[in-house]
Formats: C-alpha cells, sequence, structure tokens
C-alpha cells in the first residue's frame, strides 16, 4: 500500500537538507500575509488573466477576486468550513455581512473545496501557475520555529506538482483528472527566473514598513505622522490576526451544534461563547476600519447611498437588546415614522453603530438603560445614543474621561480595562460614513446623518 501523501510530508520534503533560519509563529505568521500581498500586487496581478490555477490549504490565501475566477483552484480546508464569496474569499466569513451575500450571486466561484485530513496538518500552503508566472509558497516547521519557503525553480515545482497529483489521485481521482487537464491546458510553462531575485528585497521593504521608524534626530511632525502610519498598519494586521481564529471559533461551534446532541445547558453555553466570539470580530473589524482609514491616508470615499437608518435601527435592536441584556443593560428604542432617507455605507454604518453602543454602555453597571433617538434636524437627521445610570454617582460619570489614548486609533481606560476607538478614530470613521459626531460628558453621544436629496443616487 502507497504512502498516504499529505500537505505536511510536501513541506516536511521541502525543509530538507535545508540551512535556514528558524522564526516564531507569529513572525511566520506576518511574513506568510506580507508575502501573499508581494506575490498578489506585484507580481500575480500582471499575469492572472492569461489564466492557470492554484493550489493551496487550509484557507483559499488569494484575495484578489480576479485571480479567484479567472484560475482555477484546489482547496483542502477543514471539513464544514462555510466558504464565502466576492471581496473576502481569501479570509474567514463574516456571517453578518450583508453585502457579501446579496452580492454572491455575481460571483463565480471557480474552486474546488476539498476535504482537509487532520495529518495534513493547519500550516499554510499555496502553490500558483500561470503560463508566464509560478510560485510556491509555505510555512513549514514544528511550532515556534517556523521558516518561510518560497520555491520558483523548475524542480522544485515540478517535484510538488507530482505529490499534489499523487495526492488527489489517492482521494478524489476525479479531480485527479481535472487536475492534469490544467496542467496540459498550460502547455510548455515559461519559468520567472526574475521572481526570485525580485521578491526577497520587496518583501523585505514590505516587513520594514511594519516596524516603528526610529529616529536618532528628534521627530518632527512628519515623522510622527510616519509613526502613525506604522502603527495603523500593525493594528490591521493584529485585528485580522485576532479575527481568524475567533471566525475559526465560529465555525467549529455552528458545526459542533448543528451536528451533535447535547443538553441545554452545554447548548446554551456553546451560544454564549458563539455571541462573545461574534461581538469580538465585531470591536476588531471596526479597528481594522479605522486603521486603514488612518493607514491609508486618504480623503473620505463619496460612495454613499441612500439607506434607511430607522429600518437599520429596528432591523439591528433585537440583536444589540440580546447582547446588552447579558450585562444587565435594557435598551430603548425611540424613532417616529416615516423618515426621510440619510446618505451613508449600511454595511459599514452596522459595524460603526455597534462600536458606539459598545463604546457607550463599556463599565455600565447592571440596571443601566441606554436610549437610541432618532429625530429629525433641519436637513439632517439626529441620532442621539443617551445613557440612563443606575445611579448617578459622580465616579462613573466620569469613567470615560480616565481614558487615554495609545496611538491614533484606539483608547485605553485603565479603571474599566476597556481598549476603544479613539475619539479622532471615531470622528473620522463617522465622517467618511457620511456622519458628524458630537459628544459632551453629560448629554451622551450625538451623531448627524445628511438627508438624501431625491436627485441623489
Amino acid at each position: 500500500m502507497k504512502s498516504l501523501i499529505t500537505i505536511k510530508k510536501i513541506q516536511d520534503l521541502l525543509l530538507q537538507g535545508l540551512n535556514t533560519t528558524y522564526v516564531d509563529d507569529e513572525t511566520s505568521r506576518r511574513m506568510w500575509w506580507a508575502s501573499l500581498s508581494v506575490i498578489q500586487k506585484e507580481f500575480l496581478s500582471h499575469y492572472s488573466q492569461e489564466g492557470g490555477f492554484w493550489v493551496a490549504s487550509p484557507l483559499p490565501a488569494l484575495t484578489d477576486k480576479k485571480c479567484l475566477t479567472k484560475m482555477k483552484g484546489w482547496l483542502w480546508s477543514p471539513e464544514g468550513f462555510p466558504y464565502f464569496q466576492r471581496d473576502n474569499a481569501g479570509f474567514l466569513p463574516v456571517d453578518h455581512s450583508v453585502k457579501i451575500k446579496e452580492d454572491s450571486s455575481n460571483f463565480t466561484r471557480n474552486y474546488k473545496v476539498l476535504n482537509l485530513n487532520a495529518k495534513d496538518g493547519y500550516e499554510p500552503f499555496l502553490i500558483i501557475f500561470t503560463k508566464h508566472f509560478q510560485c510556491l509558497l509555505t510555512v513549514a516547521g514544528e511550532k515556534d520555529k517556523r521558516t518561510l519557503l518560497m520555491r520558483c525553480d523548475e524542480k522544485s515545482l515540478k517535484t510538488v506538482i507530482e505529490l499534489i497529483d499523487a495526492k488527489l489521485n489517492q482521494e478524489n481521482y476525479e479531480e485527479a483528472l481535472n487536475f492534469r487537464k490544467a496542467i496540459k491546458y498550460l502547455g510548455d510553462l515559461n519559468i520567472n527566473n526574475e521572481f526570485e531575485k525580485n521578491f526577497w528585497p520587496i518583501l523585505s521593504s514590505k516587513l520594514a514598513n511594519l516596524i516603528p521608524k526610529i529616529s536618532v534626530q528628534n521627530a518632527t511632525k512628519n515623522d510622527d505622522k510616519n509613526d502613525q502610519l506604522t502603527e495603523a498598519k500593525l493594528l490591521q494586521a493584529i485585528s485580522h490576526e485576532v479575527r481568524t481564529p475567533l471566525a475559526t471559533i465560529r465555525t467549529l461551534l455552528s458545526s459542533t451544534l448543528r451536528k451533535y446532541n447535547m443538553d441545554e445547558s452545554m447548548r446554551n453555553r456553546l451560544i454564549q461563547i458563539d455571541n462573545e466570539c461574534n461581538e469580538q470580530i465585531d470591536r476588531f473589524g471596526l479597528i481594522f476600519n479605522a486603521a486603514e482609514l488612518v493607514s491609508n491616508n486618504v480623503s473620505f470615499p463619496n460612495q454613499l447611498a441612500r439607506i434607511n437608518l430607522g429600518e437599520i435601527l429596528y432591523k439591528l435592536s433585537p440583536v444589540w437588546s440580546k447582547q446588552l441584556k447579558r450585562r444587565g443593560i435594557s435598551l430603548e428604542i425611540d424613532i417616529p415614522k416615516q423618515l426621510p432617507e440619510i446618505l451613508s455605507d449600511s454595511e459599514k454604518l452596522e459595524l460603526m453603530l455597534r462600536g458606539l453602543i459598545d463604546k457607550n454602555t463599556r463599565g455600565l453597571r447592571e440596571g443601566s438603560s441606554l436610549i437610541l433617538e432618532l429625530r429629525p434636524a433641519g436637513q439632517k437627521l439626529k441620532l442621539q445614543l443617551k445613557v440612563k445610570k443606575l445611579d448617578l454617582d459622580i465616579n462613573e460619570i466620569n469613567n470615560k474621561e480616565n481614558g487615554s489614548d495609545i496611538g491614533p486609533v484606539l483608547n485605553w481606560n485603565p479603571q474599566t480595562g476597556s481598549l476603544q476607538l479613539s475619539q479622532i478614530a471615531t470622528q473620522k470613521l463617522l465622517a467618511s460614513l457620511g456622519g458628524h459626531v458630537t459628544q459632551r460628558r453629560d448629554t451622551g453621544l450625538t451623531v448627524f446623518f445628511p438627508i438624501s436629496d431625491s436627485n441623489d443616487f
């Protein structure tokens, strides 16, 4: 009987005889995501239109939707793992994303999902083949002794292709035939000998940009700005690294709840864990959006659409009410009927509203209330978040004032241990969504949104 071919065995084979420097798990992940960015932006983007194929594990890895539609793919992933489409196809799913669900009908998923064997391991693996560009990228090694491997030489590529073909042949004969057809369709390959020469310098430069800058001179305003951009980029990477395992946990929880019988107390406990994961995914999704605005250093986008803010608040209020109820806080909604539409981005606004509610209820005692009030105000709609505290202890009122900014994006309150968006980041995010925020110590938070004119599209 032939030995079972696994992704782990392929990675170990690539390590044999290699004299390399090893890094810890966190560093290897940072190198992996930076490498994917370099490969897609600097190289693959020039060749994806000519077609080709890719093989990956345990995530699609490619995030450019042009690659996912033009190129055929094979993906080994954990059983039952729900992949989604469009812009986020290379990342873990966010179940509440309405935009992705609405747009999924316009996207053709051009890859076959296969079940990942436990012996395959979970270290990232990717091979890409087009007629004029080919490479292999993987993280190999043991825990906290990893190395990033990139291969683009003909011998390594040929060996790995033969092993992938044999693995497919063992597990799914039909897909093995499709894989061979994809190879045959490409014909004679033009090995890109310049790729390796350019890849490592570009990757080094990209990783260096993630490291805080050090200067022996006194900091200037321009240096401060560069440091802020660096911090924001790091926050983007960190928020993604946090959301990824949380989304994986949610996936496993969903599969467990669906497949197994259990007593009610255990089911409720798993549902509670799922809810907590979802809240943290939302929080770090908001942090990611704020960091993106800061790091890109661009003007606010004008891609806003007409939406009914009242309907959004009514739709989301049951979810918010449940979340607050678990902390002993009640939610009251005060919204009149037939309010005019506003200009904003519904998907990002929903995430922002969740963040505002979390920001304004952190540290509140059990028995307090949050009131959401929506009213016309001239050519704007005024959304107010008012807090009714259980008691008016002066220390509790001033809790919010004791936080301190720890960069351009975040604020930390040592009394509550709460990490939230800074006031500047909150204002900038809301401005990108068409809103203008005002906040006073004892009157809560007020956001003004522009009313949509009938000629707006």
